[in-house]
């Protein structure tokens, strides 16, 4: 099992298109082609991890924070990124990081992780992304379904309510004065798939040329987005659930805004630093907004609203760790996969 086989698994799971523009998620380190000898999953690269995958005989570590942000223009062990990645190369063990691509996906994604840990039901992503492509190809009835299968296998038509959605239209097209029956299918895809889409509509034709129309659509993806929101089994009390959000994410400290002296049931969450998508959960009459990384003067913008709880850059996103290792040993047996017996949080409560 080569390491760009593991690689292929995960960016399945959560493609490299739907990482933000400053993220640098991928192959930091290492040779893909390489053999792979066991897997080591992590909050953040470091060089304890470094250590750590050597000591199990990991020659892969699988992060969820990329070590290089930014390029490096000389590697002489000046600083901590500097010394990972000669430490990585001189073990020669790969570096892999799976960020904001991992926070934006619906199924297995970082947030969803949150929401199983809070019990949270009925829950969606809480700022859909509009990322979805419609084709139309016009077939002779004879080729419609053979495409149509195609296409599924390919990863089209899924759109949350299930999969092998199309819909097909018989109509009758025009050629050179003449007539004949012919089927316009039309299916929706993730944009990240139209190369893989567009490839299987071509191989599906016998080498046949179909006319097809592609074109972006506006609704928003249900499975692409920041951020979560759903709803607790039952309303608590706003000071019980917040006790049972320190306990459950594991958190040293939760800062919050004041009480509104009502009842907690619907919950938005983002890991990280969710800032940003206040107004989101506030548009969607969430009763408390847990995340990371707020400043003093953005606990304001709360505003006798909603509850802002930020619960820790390292405690929101922690449990990614975990996700990690359990998405490649569900998948692959002939090497192994560890969770990290490592602290990586870099902030320290007295």
């Amino acid at each position: 099992m080569k390491i760009k086989e593991v690689i292929q698994y995960l960016e399945r799971i959560a493609p490299p298109v739907y990482q933000a523009g400053y993220d640098n998620a991928g192959l930091i380190v290492g040779d893909a082609e390489q053999e792979v000898s066991g897997v080591l999953c992590c909050l953040d690269s470091t060089e304890a991890i470094v250590e750590e995958a050597a000591a199990k005989g990991c020659n892969l570590i699988v992060a969820h924070h990329p070590i290089v942000f930014k390029g490096l223009k000389s590697l002489t062990g000046r600083n901590y990124v500097e010394r990972v990645v000669i430490n990585a190369i001189r073990n020669n063990i790969a570096v892999y990081a799976i960020h904001t691509n991992l926070d934006s996906v619906y199924h297995k994604g970082v947030n969803t992780k949150i929401c199983e840990r809070l019990e949270l039901e009925q829950t969606e992503i809480l700022a859909p992304t509009k990322t979805l492509k419609k084709l139309s190809v016009f077939l002779p009835p004879t080729h419609s379904e053979s495409v149509r299968q195609a296409l599924f296998e390919a990863g089209a038509g899924t759109l949350g309510q299930g999969d092998g959605l199309s819909y097909a239209s018989l109509g009758v097209g025009t050629q050179a004065g003449t007539t004949a029956a012919e089927v316009k299918l039309e299916v929706f895809f993730p944009q990240h798939l139209q190369s893989a889409v567009l490839s299987a509509l071509r191989k599906s034709t016998d080498g046949q040329s179909f006319p097809y129309e592609l074109s972006s659509v506006e609704n928003q993806s249900p499975l692409v987005g920041s951020g979560m929101i759903g709803q607790l089994p039952k309303a608590m009390k706003e000071q019980a659930f917040l006790k049972r959000l320190k306990e459950v994410m594991q958190a040293n400290v939760v800062r919050h805004t004041a009480l509104l002296g009502k009842n907690i049931k619907t919950v938005a969450v983002c890991g990280g630093a969710g800032g940003f998508l206040l107004g989101a959960a506030k548009a969607r009459k969430a009763d408390i907004f847990i995340t990371a990384d707020y400043k003093y003067h953005e606990f304001f913008d709360a505003d006798g609203q909603i509850i802002i709880a930020d619960i820790g850059h390292y405690e929101s996103e922690q449990f990614t760790t975990e996700l990690l290792q359990q998405l490649i040993s569900e998948k692959f047996s002939t090497f192994a996969a560890y969770s990290t017996e490592v602290i990586t949080n870099p902030v320290h409560y007295l």
